[in-house]
């Protein structure tokens, strides 16, 4: 069984995955597959330079990302152009994880499942949810970023019914980290077919 892991910024995907992974359930975060292809991919990495061009590399050799962040994320026509040099390789990445994962139902972490219409990919859509003042303070604390920016972030994301439109399972992180874990126990042991008592 696929699923599908997703969530607003700041919802505590991130760390459900975690709790997830703990019971020996094996994750592929599609967001850090998309950060390290330009890095690690020589084929994606050369498309990138032929596309975008020298600029956008540090001394060291490596993608200014600071530099991709300002001018290509808010450009729609280099955006959807960079979508297409790294997507395809993100899709052969995760397809490989599947293939090869030995835990009874394995996890893509991804946070655009709304948005890509990619929902009919999974078996199961577990949405990590929670209000927008706590996706604000988590996200800018943890990221460093300005409420403002967060605010921007969201507003370009699927709205909460939107995303809440396509679970099967939500996960409601407005309380604690133990509470967190406990409703990630609770799914887990309903995918392995285990009653519960509620």
């Amino acid at each position: 069984m696929i699923v599908g892991l997703t969530g607003g910024i700041g919802s505590g995907k991130s760390t459900a995955g975690d709790f997830f992974y703990e019971l020996g359930i094996d994750i592929i975060d599609a967001d850090e597959v998309a950060k390290k292809v330009l890095d690690d991919n020589e084929k994606a990495k050369n498309l990138f330079i032929q596309n975008f061009g020298n600029e956008f590399l540090n001394k060291d050799n490596s993608i200014n990302r600071n530099l991709l962040r300002t001018k290509i994320f808010k450009n729609n026509n280099k955006k959807a152009l960079l979508e297409s040099i790294v997507h395809p390789i993100v899709r052969e990445e995760i397809t490989s994880f599947i293939q090869h994962s030995k835990s009874i139902y394995k996890i893509v972490m991804v946070p655009l499942i709304f948005e890509t219409k990619s929902q009919d990919f999974y078996d199961k859509v577990i949405v990590v949810d929670c209000d927008e003042e706590k996706q604000i303070e988590r996200a800018s604390s943890r990221d460093g970023k300005l409420n403002q920016d967060i605010v921007n972030i969201i507003k370009n994301q699927a709205s909460r019914e939107e995303r809440l439109s396509i679970a099967d399972e939500i996960i409601d992180n407005n309380r604690s980290i133990d509470d967190l874990k406990n409703q990630v126990v609770k799914i887990h042991q309903k995918f392995l077919g285990i009653k519960i008592n509620e």
